[in-house]
């Protein structure tokens, strides 16, 4: 029976996978990251599976653990997105094509021109993640010796959302009249200056590149704190979280639709995409074995490192075997801590346990069958704990060709998966309407 709701599926590229030990899985690729080869294989396997998008993390910092943590990470390099991005819109033509841009460590222009860059350049499948970036380290690689508050930098980020948006809206979708006869080009009329000046930012405008094929790319954001969350319901068009358990992506889903609700906004414009680990068996037996031996190739100096970084703190200094102490606050990502700290206590884990817990992955998994996963989605999907999935590929290519041939296939014959594209915009396939232009409003 076909159901009126449909997941919708995003990949979370790093631009590879994100689990500490996929690299060394047997039969993975272990040097993908900087294989565009590789790469391109992976994009164009998702477009064969009708995902929407593919999400590139990014992060600004390497020395952000101890060496003997750090040379045991595969993502401890990567391609540029913006460079990456535009190679695999070539290769493409529907996949959605989502990175990372940094609104602590970046300027509003630079961000406008190159996400209207890629909106152009791909046919209108760009879409912005909004981060406040919350790793420390990445501030003396600009110029800082100490990284801005949690809430100054999401105050921050509210104006230079409020930037970008207003620059993307720097010319009328008919600006261009490109009148070859009478040798006029644009409409000096349909071109709009800025002229910002903010608590953060001054910038004068206007872009100087025509309005995005989709009005604005898609908004992301990923933020899970009370600062982040508000700043999702105030402008986020779809929200990548992590949430282990339904009851309590019930609640987050119920609490970003509800404040943007509140902020004046149509709630089922706002898509809310869980991240999961998907890890695909011939039996239920045979996924846990797979997440089990995965999971073995996590090495315990890259998983207390990890540990660290979620905590704020140096967690080498801790009893290995003993309970997690008092963790004091932080300048880092206040939710990624609250989240380690809970599962510490409803585990009742050691420090070492936590740690090799999150030195893989520690967020919502399913492992099972293409059956038994497809039962958990449609749970999240009709239960009100999610609008779909941002899929964590455990190792690639096999997770992802297995996620690809035996789950999209089951989740298509329940009918809560596309089988064809809706659209050809990144918008168009979320079901997200095309943002007017501020500046002009449509007569």
């Amino acid at each position: 029976m076909e159901s009126e709701k449909k997941l919708r599926l995003g990949a979370f590229m790093r631009p590879v996978t994100i689990h500490t030990g996929a690299w060394r899985y047997p039969g993975a690729f272990s040097d993908a990251n900087f294989n565009f080869g590789h790469i391109k294989r992976f994009a164009q396997t998702l477009e064969r599976g009708k995902f929407d998008a593919f999400f590139m993390a990014d992060h600004l910092a390497v020395l952000n653990m101890p060496i003997d943590a750090l040379q045991r990470s595969s993502t401890v390099t990567s391609f540029e997105p913006m460079t990456l991005l535009p190679a695999i819109a070539a290769v493409t033509e529907h996949l959605g094509l989502i990175a990372t841009g940094s609104t602590t460590y970046d300027e509003p222009f630079h961000v406008a021109r190159r996400f209207s860059s890629l909106d152009h350049i791909s046919n209108g499948r760009a879409g912005w993640n909004v981060v406040t970036t919350s790793n420390p380290h990445a501030s003396i690689n600009f110029g800082m010796e100490d990284q801005p508050e949690h809430s100054e930098r999401y105050a921050r980020a509210r104006e230079f959302y409020e930037v970008v948006t207003g620059l993307w809206d720097s010319w009328a979708d008919d600006a261009f009249i490109r009148d070859v006869e009478n040798g006029i080009y644009f409409d000096p009329d349909k071109l709009h200056t800025l002229d910002h000046k903010g608590e953060f930012l001054s910038v004068r405008g206007p872009l100087n590149i025509a309005r995005p094929v989709q009005g604005w790319p898609v908004i992301v954001q990923a933020g899970a704190s009370d600062a982040g969350r508000q700043l999702a319901g105030e402008t986020a068009e779809a929200v990548f979280c992590s949430h282990s358990n339904l009851e309590a992506g019930q609640a987050f889903y119920a609490d970003v639709k509800g404040r943007a609700a509140m902020a004046g906004r149509n709630p089922d414009h706002v898509v809310i995409l869980p991240g999961c680990l998907v890890v695909v068996g011939d039996s239920v037996k045979d996924a846990v074995q797979k997440r089990a031996h995965l999971d073995s190739l996590v090495h315990y100096e890259s998983a207390i490192a990890s540990l660290s970084i979620v905590l704020g703190t140096d967690a080498s200094q801790f009893d290995p075997d003993g309970p997690l102490p008092e963790i004091p606050e932080s300048n880092a990502s206040k939710s990624a801590r609250d989240r380690a700290i809970a599962l510490a206590e409803r585990e009742d884990l050691s420090v070492r346990q936590l740690a090799q817990r999150l030195g893989g992955f520690s967020g919502l998994a399913m492992v099972g069958t293409p059956e038994t996963i497809a039962d958990e989605m449609e749970k999240w999907l009709l239960k009100g704990g999610s609008d779909g999935f941002n899929i964590m590929f455990p190792y690639l290519p096999q997770g992802l060709d297995d996620f690809v041939d035996r789950v999209v296939p089951e989740l298509q014959r329940r009918g809560i998966f596309r089988e064809e594209y809706k659209g050809n915009t990144l918008r168009e396939n979320l079901g997200l309407p095309r943002p007017e232009n501020q500046f002009f409003r449509d007569e």
